[in-house]
């Protein structure tokens, strides 16, 4: 297999495995394509244990580093999900959510991980893009919001 020009590196404390399959678990054009295991000590690991993990989120690849407890995730570093309805909205946001992950605001969450997912509607990019009063509207009803609501988001867009 043909390794990408460009990877997203997302460093984890020890868990990379398991968040690499549980990406997987919900998110289409997913996959774990290898693991590798660390061929001697090292500052965060034994020999053995699982050091990267090449996978794909969404179409994404990505390698999982465990590096150790020295870096954590924050907001600076995010997953934009788009969703074509209230539907599949919540699906992904209940999955991340409900797993051990934590509402923000804005259609933000974050996994159990730390690593930030911004669950938006596409409804909700189309009327920011539309600029105006339409635009402005829809982003006033979006900042009153954890999950994005896509019913409401329609309705500010109509005025």
């Amino acid at each position: 297999m043909a390794i990408a020009k460009n990877t997203i590196c997302l460093w984890y404390d020890k868990d990379a495995e398991a968040a690499a399959r549980f990406y997987c678990e919900i998110f289409p054009d997913s996959m774990v394509s290898a693991v590798h295991r660390a061929p001697s000590d090292y500052p965060a690991g034994k020999e053995g244990d699982v050091l990267t993990v090449d996978f794909t989120v969404a179409g994404i690849p990505c390698l999982g580093l465990n590096g150790g407890p020295m870096f954590k995730h924050n907001e600076a570093f995010s997953f934009q999900i788009a969703t074509d309805d209230q539907e599949e909205t919540d699906r992904y946001w209940n999955a991340i959510v409900g797993n051990g992950g934590q509402e923000s605001a804005c259609g933000w969450c974050k996994d159990r991980w730390g690593v930030s997912w911004q669950i938006t509607p596409r409804v909700l990019t189309d009327a920011l893009a539309a600029g105006g009063a339409e635009a402005k509207r829809a982003f006033d009803a979006m900042m009153d919001m954890t999950k994005i609501d896509v019913a409401a988001i329609e309705a500010a867009r109509r005025g």
